[in-house]
């Protein structure tokens, strides 16, 4: 297993946004999390990443016990995420922002960042925009530098979060087409996300959050059949 959580559980006060969440990740496999709004989802990824830390339970990474460890330590232990909306270094290039990405999230000598960085900018459909200015790019482009700069750190585990969010129905196959890519040389993955064709089309399993608790994981044909996920996503996009 390349991520393991045992009875994870975080309060705000009287308000607990994680509940008892216990959930295996194999290596290789794309895992789907969906949930309603303030179903507890990104605060689950904080949760990995180390931005939160648990009040209780016990997170493992590649064997060993990250409950504790701080954010900085998890990047460089191989855990990338995106964040649903983007911000880039906007002052930067597109180049610029994977070189930072690359520099502080796994560091090493600067050739070889340079060429992996020049390999994730043409994975990621990017390259001819290398020396563009971030904050001039259009909303799929920002997307796509969301997922190059997780890639920059060099993820075992990449979690994305509602990257497919505001695209157009093209612009969101053309994302998913990358995604794929990226899962199918091995990477492990975690992808929150709302726009379930999508999400659907690449992951095995799906997991199911409602106010902080699990309350199903499986395939994705047999979770969208359960009734009451079916209730819980009335009305969305399906």
């Amino acid at each position: 297993m390349i991520l393991r959580l045992q009875n994870v559980s975080k309060s705000f006060g009287a308000m607990k946004v994680a509940d008892r969440v216990t959930v295996t990740v194999p290596r290789g496999e794309a895992l789907g999390i969906i949930g309603p709004n303030g179903a507890g989802k990104s605060t689950l990824f904080n949760l990995i990443t180390g931005n939160l830390l648990a009040n209780e339970g016990r997170i493992e990474f590649l064997g060993r016990d990250v409950t504790r460890a701080p954010a900085m330590e998890r990047v460089r232990m191989g855990i990338g995420r995106s964040f649903q909306i983007p911000q880039p270094f906007e002052g930067l290039t597109v180049f610029e922002n994977l070189l930072t990405a690359a520099a502080f999230g796994r560091g090493g000598r600067e050739a070889e960042m340079v060429d992996d960085c020049a390999r994730i900018l043409a994975e990621t459909e990017l390259l001819s925009k290398a020396n563009v200015l971030a904050g001039s790019l259009s909303l799929l482009d920002r997307k796509r530098l969301e997922l190059a700069r997780a890639l920059a750190t060099g993820p075992e585990l990449l979690l994305l979060d509602e990257i497919a969010g505001g695209l157009t129905e093209g612009e969101c196959k053309a994302l998913v087409s990358t995604i794929k890519a990226i899962h199918a040389r091995g990477t492990t993955i975690i992808w929150i996300e709302h726009v379930l064709h999508a999400l659907t089309s690449v992951v095995e399993r799906l997991l199911v959050l409602d106010f902080g608790r699990v309350i199903g994981i499986g395939a994705p044909d047999e979770i969208m059949a359960s009734k009451e996920v079916r209730e819980i996503y009335l009305g969305l996009e399906v």
